[in-house]
């Protein structure tokens, strides 16, 4: 399958499992409705698709989350199975993804030291 192919599918699956999650039409109490699927990595052959899964939640619930929906993936694979029409459908791994958590801590750092290298330079004006 063609890689444009595959990121195209990815991004269905992506979109389907949000779909299910914020309808929660996943019964597991793990399974909050503020964990975000952000990418699906499909493998070329089809045969797997790991799903990166976020959240500003407590790690410790993101990993629950993940956990419920790991145990929930053959109920997800059959409701996405049956909307898109391929060959072989993959099957689903869940993984926690903190990038979106630590690009926001990033953020945060950079501001704090902006603020600080201001009030320094507010500082040095004042003295002069």
């Amino acid at each position: 399958m063609g890689e444009f192919r595959l990121l195209k599918l990815g991004e269905q699956i992506r979109e389907e499992i949000s779909q299910l999650i914020m309808r929660q039409q996943v019964k597991d109490p793990r399974v909050s409705t503020f964990l975000t699927i952000n990418r699906v990595e499909v493998a070329r052959d089809l045969a797997f698709a790991k799903v990166y899964v976020s959240s500003f939640l407590s790690d410790a619930q993101v990993r629950k989350g993940v956990e419920g929906l790991n145990s929930a993936a053959g109920f997800i694979q059959s409701s996405i199975a049956k909307k898109l029409t391929i060959r072989q459908f993959p099957k689903l791994t869940f993984v926690v993804d903190t990038s979106m958590k630590e690009g926001f801590e990033m953020v945060n750092k950079l501001n704090r030291l902006e603020a600080e290298e201001a009030a320094i330079r507010t500082e040095n004006a004042e003295k002069q």
